[in-house]
């Protein structure tokens, strides 16, 4: 069964899509920790980042600091926090999450609830800049 990562890279559910390219995809996460908080996925399902093959990899991170740099500079924040979890999905995948501070990174706090309308303008200000 595909993941549900899959599911939005082939367009059968939908996602808040900030960016793509051959290899991988950018989207906002359903449950952000913060405004702007992107998921980098691989198209390739593998439940682990470091089950990659190293070109597809290395194409993964190219991909996540270009969307990183959107992300600074559409979302005001100090700086971009990159976490590798991958516990709650079984597909590859990196977080990108502005931060204000440390406590901005902790999983375990409560998340933001956005309406659709905010995530599309969040959507919108990050692929302006990819």
């Amino acid at each position: 069964m595909p993941s549900i990562f899959t599911r939005i890279i082939n367009r059968e559910i939908p996602g808040y899509i900030v960016a793509e390219n051959d290899d991988a995809i950018a989207f906002l996460d359903i449950n952000p920790l913060n405004e702007g908080h992107t998921l980098v996925v691989p198209k390739k399902e593998v439940d682990k980042l470091f089950d990659l093959d190293e070109d597809t990899y290395l194409k993964l991170q190219a991909f996540k600091y270009k969307v990183a740099q959107a992300i600074e500079k559409a979302i005001p924040c100090l700086r971009v926090g990159v976490a590798v979890v991958g516990l709650e999905v079984p597909h590859a995948h990196i977080h990108l999450i502005p931060l204000h501070g440390m406590h901005d990174i902790d999983f375990g706090r409560p998340k933001l609830k956005l309406s659709p309308e905010e995530f599309e303008e969040i959507r919108q200000k990050i692929s302006e800049v990819v």
